[in-house]
């Protein structure tokens, strides 16, 4: 029997999922921190929707570690839950780390904080010149929660092109989307799970699967290739960056491709 981890949030998956449970029918949801849940009954067990570690990392990091057989494989969710991880992957937006203690200091032009350790963009803000006060209340907040905080550029081309999200599933291109801007100037971080997406089919640019694959690659060499990867890509001014890289427990957007949870399933089968 296969395991699909979520949280308590999504017991069930999210909606997207749906057609994952469909084209997988061997598998059972189970919730990540449900102490009444046997995780080495399981042949296997996929990590999707459990998306409320962020305020957990340890305890998460450490039923990471004691299921007995997890796709992606431990080493890898403990390196791709720190969004640290940006320092080493080839051609991520520039990122300036700003661990508790550190002072910090504000960039010129728009910019956006974030937490180094986060899911579905909780604690996470865009903000212009002369906000400089907002802003360090919500490194303060990342601080006292013992976490890094992250200060990024804002791309403006999101505001119109948006994210580009490219999908692999045993280290081959899937498919991808589109996801709308999600930072609203002024507007405070959410407190929601995860904040409510516009997604839809897009046809990536060849700069961006060139990008993409280069990722892939790099992710390759480190750990072999991945049951799953999910490519977030925003545009710069010389081209496609990096904004994530998502190993973890991405929406996968299987709406959005065809027969993508039927390649899904075969990913995870041929793992069982």
């Amino acid at each position: 029997m296969i395991g699909l981890a979520t949280c308590a949030h999504f017991p069930d998956g999210d909606a997207d999922d749906a057609l994952l449970a469909a084209a997988l029918p061997e598998a059972r949801w189970a919730v990540w921190d449900d102490p009444a849940i046997d995780w080495g009954s399981f042949g296997l067990v996929v990590i999707r929707s459990t998306w409320d570690y962020q305020d957990r990392h340890d305890e998460f990091l450490a039923w990471v570690h004691a299921v007995p057989r997890l796709l992606n494989p431990p080493e890898v969710i403990e390196w791709n839950t720190d969004k640290r991880y940006l320092a080493e992957v080839p051609g991520a937006v520039d990122t300036t780390f700003v661990a508790p203690g550190d002072a910090f200091s504000t960039p010129a032009g728009e910019y956006v904080v974030k937490p180094s350790v986060s899911a579905g963009s909780r604690d996470t803000a865009r903000y212009a010149p002369g906000e400089d006060a907002r802003a360090e209340a919500l490194v303060e907040r990342i601080h006292a929660s013992g976490r890094t905080a992250m200060v990024q550029p804002y791309l403006h081309a999101v505001d119109g092109d948006g994210e580009t999200a490219l999908l692999f599933f045993d280290g081959a291109y899937s498919h991808a989307i589109r996801k709308g801007p999600l930072l609203t100037p002024g507007a405070d971080p959410h407190d929601d799970v995860f904040a409510p997406e516009n997604i839809t089919p897009r046809e990536p640019r060849d700069d961006e699967r060139a990008l993409g694959e280069r990722v892939i690659a790099h992710v390759r060499e480190r750990f072999g290739d991945l049951a799953y990867a999910r490519v977030d890509l925003v545009r710069g001014d010389d081209g496609p960056r990096l904004l994530e890289l998502e190993l973890t427990e991405p929406s996968l957007f299987f709406r959005q491709g065809d027969r993508a949870a039927e390649r899904f399933a075969a990913a995870i089968r041929a793992r069982a």
